[in-house]
């Protein structure tokens, strides 16, 4: 049996995508998928995205890690499913599909994708981090030098700790470039190494950006530019004492080839 994909990268955060409104892709099969986000054996991805009929929307969105299992949240994915579905005629500039944290709207437009995150509303704080939820769970700490920390090395000892190795985080390390602009590096859960971005974990470095920076305690909207491995995102909110809503993220999701592989 041969199998039809498609594979799409947002700022070098690559993904296997299906357009599976038939439903005959096995979900369940945990070795499969994981043989196709294979980087020897198989295609080589960070996930593998279905993209499904919803009764209530454009198209649902089903995301699994690279280790085979249904994920939380992909913040890239979901950049690359909206330009997917574009591809496919399914929507002219805007769009809402379900994901498995819920509805999403997006827009395309120039060739970048701004796709609205879920709302925030608990941030916690320490003295040596930030953790919060935007779709999948991310841990946020500030370094110096970020370009020569050992991200897989420390990333890996938070995530596999006491308090997260059941569950899993995503571990984040940002390194402020100027007001409104952060540099970004993610060990990502799942994959289980550095990426070379993560969606939701900008999304998250971000908002612990308005607790963390010299302008703290704003209420507003604003938008912070983010750098990272793979390129260049941006994410804009408002925030209202500590409530963040029309949380955005924004950049290029890009198709980068198309084929058949023996199933």
């Amino acid at each position: 049996m041969n199998l039809f994909f498609n594979k799409y990268q947002g700022t070098g955060n690559d993904f296997v995508l299906i357009d599976d409104r038939n439903e005959k892709f096995d979900h369940t099969n945990q070795a499969q998928i994981q043989r196709l986000c294979d980087r020897r054996f198989g295609i080589g991805a960070d996930g593998l995205i279905l993209l499904r009929n919803d009764p209530h929307t454009d198209f649902k969105m089903i995301y699994f890690n690279a280790d085979g299992r249904e994920g939380s949240m992909c913040g890239n994915g979901g950049r690359c499913i909206v330009a997917f579905a574009h591809s496919l005629g399914i929507f002219a500039k805007k769009t809402t599909f379900n994901a498995v944290d819920g509805l999403h709207e997006a827009e395309i437009e120039g060739g970048i994708v701004s796709l609205k995150m879920k709302d925030v509303g608990r941030v916690e704080i320490t003295s040596d981090f930030y953790w919060l939820d935007t779709g999948s769970p991310h841990y946020v700490a500030y370094v110096n030098q970020l370009a020569d920390f050992e991200v897989f090395k420390e990333g890996k000892a938070i995530r596999y700790n006491d308090r997260f190795k059941a569950e899993g985080t995503n571990v984040n390390f940002v390194e402020r470039l100027a007001a409104n602009s952060l540099s970004v590096r993610t060990y990502e859960r799942g994959v289980e190494d550095e990426t070379l971005s993560c969606g939701t974990g900008v999304t998250a470095c971000a908002i612990a950006e308005s607790y963390a920076s010299p302008h703290a305690n704003l209420s507003g909207d604003f938008e912070v530019k983010i750098k990272v491995l793979g390129g260049i995102l941006a994410v804009s909110y408002h925030k209202n004492e500590n409530q963040f809503t029309h949380i955005y993220l924004k950049g290029k999701a890009e198709k980068v080839y198309e084929g058949t592989i023996n199933m």
